[in-house]
């Protein structure tokens, strides 16, 4: 379960209310500022050590999703020991021009790792890039699963999601719950 004390220090450090708009050109009223949770070191390290917890074995490698889920997966790394990997959107137009970063994925189980999932897009996206990379995607996690759509959607490919909060366990109107 997550400590209810551990919510509420996200709750403090990640939610803005305000107006915000989408890359989609969607307008939201409350936004998570993953920044502002990894900022604070000592947050971060808790929250790694939280998502330590809920990790499906056996998995070789953790891939973090630019830019969202590189901290949060680099931290994961350090609580866990397990290697890290690192996908881009697209790849990079100089130096490696690679997606996927560091680790070789082949032959690898991975998790995939971002800061919210909402319809699920992002994190499938990097599940195609990573299985034509030769990995096979145990499962993503994240620190907020916003409850739309996203979860069926990896379900669906089979692809299990793993989030620490909900929107209704963030504002605290559901008990705590283990991530699922």
């Amino acid at each position: 379960m997550l400590p209810a004390s551990l919510i509420s220090r996200i709750r403090t450090a990640a939610i803005q209310r305000d107006e915000f708009m989408l890359p989609s050109g969607e307008l939201l009223d409350e936004y998570f500022d993953q920044y502002a949770l990894v900022a604070d070191p000592v947050l971060l390290r808790d929250v790694a050590i939280a998502l330590a917890r809920e990790l499906p074995r056996p998995i070789d490698n953790v891939v973090g999703i630019a830019l969202g889920g590189v901290p949060l997966a680099v931290a994961l790394s350090a609580a866990t020991g397990i290697r890290v990997s690192f996908y881009r959107p697209a790849p990079k137009s100089y130096g490696t021009c690679r997606q996927l970063e560091a680790d070789s994925v082949y032959g690898r189980r991975v998790v995939v790792v971002d800061d919210v999932v909402r319809s699920g897009a992002q994190v499938l996206r990097a599940a195609d890039v990573l299985h034509e990379a030769g990995a096979t995607v145990v499962a993503v996690m994240c620190v907020l699963d916003r409850e739309l759509g996203g979860r069926e959607r990896l379900v669906r490919r089979g692809i299990e999601l793993r989030s620490l909060l909900t929107p209704p366990t963030l504002e605290g109107i559901e008990p705590e719950r283990t991530a699922s």
